[in-house]
């Protein structure tokens, strides 16, 4: 697509990002097949062709409206088009720039910059945390949409102590050791299972996700040069301290993580340092192909014990945004679990994609139901993910219990122990 950028955006790093992008696409249309939201409201700048062509417009000098904002804030940026696309457009990269160049010329309204403003500085904040416990003690007496919002707590368990040769970093996040920190603590003693030793660290925090899709560029940057300060000792070169990767078990984390070198590619103190960060960076489930034998010693003490029959829902952070399919599915499936998908639709977006439940609450409503229709088909006992954002969505919408794949996984184990001690204490 040919593209003739407007003075403002000539030799910008914006600019040339979208110009290279737009090259890329030939309007075929294939995208607007697989696009959440062009389904639900049939309007083509409700699709990815039609968004790339306002973001077009815009940088050859057309002036944008709240309606041009609105087709882009509708947009999931779930990439499912770019699982589709035949050219290799790179759709969320160009939907970034072109929501930071409207946001820069279409003000906003007072009580959405509210919304906003609450959002990426209390979900990132250090209150975040005592607030959800709050709530999460006031559960029952909250409003049922504010009830929604705030999952059940659950027991995290221990943390294990033992050291192993074998370390990785584990980016604890904002939103999930509050909401979920069993999510972490579950992960931890996986790991620790198959002889991997897990680091916390103090510091670090929001990869930067949160601030990045709610129009706070300069803030998500300042979160993403904390992280990489914070990770920098284990992860340079020549560290005396070395781990092997940077783990997420949040798949919407992972996907920036993966991203950080492209994020600050200018930036000339942390360009490098971006760049091997990402290189590091793995989801959880990447680690699971070199994980399955030292699990399986450990589950066949208990391999005749019954097992949940798992729905797996795979977040579009992780299938779309990370490339990454099968590898939950198959890893579980070794370790005698057995796993299903939706027969339909398992590559549309549930709806919740961070903040948008909030902020596009109808749609996203409608993409949850459509969503847990196809996984209740499956009858199963528990629905897993890869996501805190996709397991507290549609939680919020069943009875079936919704959790991390990890969790699942982590609850084998210990049943696992408990039968090998009790086998041990018979035979004394």
């Amino acid at each position: 697509m040919q593209t003739q950028l407007a003075p403002p955006y000539q030799g910008t790093p914006d600019g040339l990002t979208a110009q290279e992008i737009l090259r890329k696409c030939v309007h075929c249309g294939f995208c607007t097949a697989t696009c959440p939201t062009y389904q639900l409201l049939g309007d083509e700048l409700d699709g990815p062709r039609g968004r790339i062509y306002l973001i077009k417009q815009v940088l050859e000098g057309e002036t944008p409206t709240e309606r041009t904002q609105q087709h882009l804030d509708r947009c999931l940026t779930c990439r499912n088009c770019e699982s589709t696309c035949p050219s290799g457009v790179e759709y969320g990269k160009l939907l970034d720039v072109g929501r930071k160049v409207v946001a820069a010329q279409v003000p906003r309204s007072s009580p959405q910059r509210a919304l906003r403003w609450l959002l990426k500085e209390g979900l990132t904040s250090r209150w975040f945390a005592p607030a959800m416990r709050l709530g999460q003690a006031m559960r029952p007496l909250l409003p049922a949409a504010l009830r929604a919002k705030v999952p059940q707590r659950l027991p995290a368990g221990a943390w294990p102590q033992r050291a192993h040769p074998r370390r990785v970093l584990l980016p604890e996040g904002c939103v999930q050791p509050a909401m979920l920190p069993s999510i972490n603590h579950a992960s931890a003693r996986v790991l620790d299972a198959a002889g991997v030793q897990v680091l916390r660290l103090p510091a670090g925090g929001c990869c930067g996700a949160l601030r990045l899709h709610l129009d706070d560029h300069s803030g998500a940057l300042v979160h993403m040069r904390a992280n990489i300060d914070a990770w920098w000792p284990y992860v340079r070169p020549d560290s005396t301290q070395p781990v092997e990767a940077i783990v997420s078990n949040a798949s919407g984390c992972g996907v920036l993580l993966k991203d950080y070198g492209h994020q600050l590619r200018h930036d000339p103190a942390y360009a490098a340092k971006a760049q091997r960060v990402s290189a590091l960076a793995r989801d959880l489930s990447e680690l699971l192909p070199d994980l399955v034998p030292a699990l399986q010693r450990k589950l066949a003490h208990a391999a005749a014990r019954p097992r949940p029959k798992l729905a797996y829902h795979p977040p579009c952070t992780l299938q779309h945004g990370q490339q990454l399919r099968g590898g939950v599915e198959q890893g579980l499936r070794a370790l005698g679990f057995e796993v299903h998908t939706a027969r339909t639709e398992a590559h549309l977006c549930c709806g919740s994609a961070g903040t948008y439940s909030v902020l596009q609450a109808a749609l996203s409503g409608q993409l949850r139901e459509r969503k847990l229709g196809h996984l209740g088909e499956l009858g199963a006992d528990q629905i897993v993910s890869a996501n805190i954002g996709c397991i507290t969505h549609l939680q919020s919408g069943t009875q079936t219990p919704v959790r991390h794949w990890v969790e699942a996984l982590d609850e084998a184990l210990s049943a696992a122990a408990e039968t090998t001690e009790a086998s041990e204490a018979s035979m004394a």
